[in-house]
């Protein structure tokens, strides 16, 4: 048994507010009969809840992409920070959504969300080789040795030991690097084992799917076609 106002809100019809004003509007019947009381406990299995007419039923699987803007961390909660997910839309909040990996405080772009916790585990797990761009501004220019020692797969000046990654100069102080695995400050890191300082770094792709002109700081949900390439990418 669950309070309605909660199978509501787990079902992305809004916030608590918004669903009590959902509820109070006589839009929201359990059996066929109009429930205005947000405290009704209701037994999904043996009853059936509807909202305008159409039925609703637990918590809906959401996938979310936010353009992070820099001064953000990656984080549900943060006593010194702000956090991403002080981005989304409130109503995403009520349905339990989780950071797909990381990105540090000044980097910006592609950050994924999910209320799914097997895509969000394919998605991270090094296993699954899922590829990861980032565009960089940096220090000095990228070469062929760079680009060479990217492939064969980097040893950090800590010694930690990278998986082959594709460098891609775009000219003085500018690079495409792709990673299939998310260690911490990952692509800075290797960068400066290569004496190429990142100034700038934004991620712009993550698998299949593109960051596209989607606005810095705006999110949208994913739509199915769209996770299905990513379930397909973590497989």
């Amino acid at each position: 048994m669950e309070r309605l106002d909660k199978i509501l809100c787990d079902s992305g019809l809004g916030t608590r507010s918004q669903v009590k004003a959902i509820l109070k509007a006589g839009r929201v019947t359990v059996d066929g009969a109009v429930e205005r009381d947000n405290g009704r406990k209701v037994d999904l299995a043996q009853q059936r809840v509807c909202c305008n007419g159409e039925p609703v039923g637990g918590l809906r699987r959401v996938v979310l992409m936010l353009n992070k803007p820099a001064g953000y961390v990656t984080a549900r909660t943060d006593a010194r920070d702000r956090t991403v997910m002080e981005l989304l839309p409130p109503q995403y909040a009520a349905m339990d959504v989780n950071p797909v990996g990381r990105l540090d405080k000044d980097t910006e772009g592609l950050l994924l969300f999910t209320n799914d916790g097997d895509l969000l585990h394919r998605l991270i797990s090094p296993k699954k080789q899922v590829p990861k761009v980032y565009y960089a501004r940096h220090e000095g220019t990228a070469t062929g040795e760079d680009t060479a020692a990217f492939a064969k797969g980097l040893v950090l000046r800590d010694g930690t030991q990278c998986l082959s990654a594709v460098l891609e100069p775009l000219g003085p102080g500018e690079s495409l690097i792709t990673v299939c695995e998310g260690k911490y400050h990952q692509v800075r890191r290797m960068m400066a084992s290569r004496a190429m300082t990142v100034t700038y770094l934004e991620r712009r792709r993550e698998g299949t799917l593109a960051l596209g002109d989607l606005p810095r700081g705006q999110t949208r949900e994913l739509t199915e076609g769209e996770i299905l390439t990513l379930e397909m990418a973590g497989r």
